[in-house]
């Protein structure tokens, strides 16, 4: 083919940068995959799956506020999730950087290390859990584990009706809640989490009030007093809170304070996918069975 004519040459250069593109974005054949995510829910997603993240945002926050599953050691923190430190990602020479709507605005500068996989949950007028289902099966695709996504999704359904058989008798109604400081609560209804668990084990949630796209309304303490149901709270309690409320004659009136059915579950992350479903679960029922064995 002849390269004199202009357009011809322009057709070659770029057909040759696609090219050299797709050598650089593709692992080799045998080379472990790389994949980086700034957002808790894709990383527990991930190590589900069976894929150890090469890197995630905010490693020691993801402990405290998603708990389990854990990320492996050799996993790389990348810093903060709104500002990730983009000269240690491209090093990393990733593969795939996925990200949620919530970190959309970094896309542009993250499209320059690797492909940017969008990734969203919680979307408005979709069905909490089947979205959870199809962002597994997303996550799975990306990583060609398409078997672990049907394992995750049906071990997790069976789980939690394993779970609805073993709580105790009349559970509910239950109010969700964590602290985001000492007078203001996130407390957690439709297009939630929790709340597609809660559906799932059967349980009535005790908040009437409307909730927001991620399935929660922030509101005063004040606004738990008046309300009939067993409160639940989610650690983490935020610095100092926990001191606070042992002072507050208004936590006190709060009826499962005053006559102490309060329910306090360790971290489970509000806003993440399957496997944090499947831990509220477990960790839900487990603490109804106990408080239900001690007060029968």
């Amino acid at each position: 083919m002849s390269l004199s004519n202009p357009c011809r040459r322009l057709a070659f250069v770029q057909l040759a940068l696609l090219l050299l593109s797709l050598l650089v974005i593709l692992p080799v054949r045998g080379e472990p995959l790389r994949v980086a995510t700034l957002d808790w829910t894709l990383a527990e997603t991930l190590v589900a799956l069976g894929v150890e993240p090469t890197a995630v945002a905010q490693v020691d926050a993801y402990h405290d506020w998603v708990g389990k599953p854990a990320l492996p050691p050799s996993v790389v923190d990348l810093g903060l999730r709104t500002q990730p430190n983009l000269e240690l990602l491209a090093s990393l020479e990733p593969h795939h950087i996925l990200i949620s709507p919530m970190f959309a605005n970094l896309a542009p500068r993250l499209s320059r290390i690797a492909p940017v996989e969008h990734l969203a949950l919680y979307s408005p007028d979709i069905e909490t859990w089947r979205e959870m289902r199809e962002l597994t099966r997303r996550v799975a695709a990306l990583v060609d584990r398409p078997n672990a996504a049907e394992m995750l999704i049906a071990d997790t359904e069976a789980t939690l009706a394993k779970l609805r058989k073993q709580l105790p008798a009349n559970p509910g109604p239950l109010l969700m809640a964590q602290f985001m400081d000492e007078r203001h609560v996130r407390v957690f209804g439709d297009n939630g989490l929790y709340q597609a668990v809660l559906d799932r084990l059967g349980i009535d949630n005790a908040w009437p009030g409307k909730t927001n796209a991620w399935g929660f309304a922030l509101v005063g303490i004040e606004a738990l007093a008046g309300l009939e149901g067993r409160l639940v709270v989610v650690e983490p309690y935020p610095a100092g809170v926990e001191a606070a409320l042992g002072d507050s004659g208004l936590w006190r009136s709060i009826p499962s304070v005053r006559d102490n059915s309060l329910i306090t579950l360790p971290p489970v992350w509000s806003f993440g996918a399957l496997p944090s479903a499947q831990r509220f679960a477990e960790t839900l029922v487990a603490a109804l069975t106990e408080q239900h064995d001690e007060h029968g």
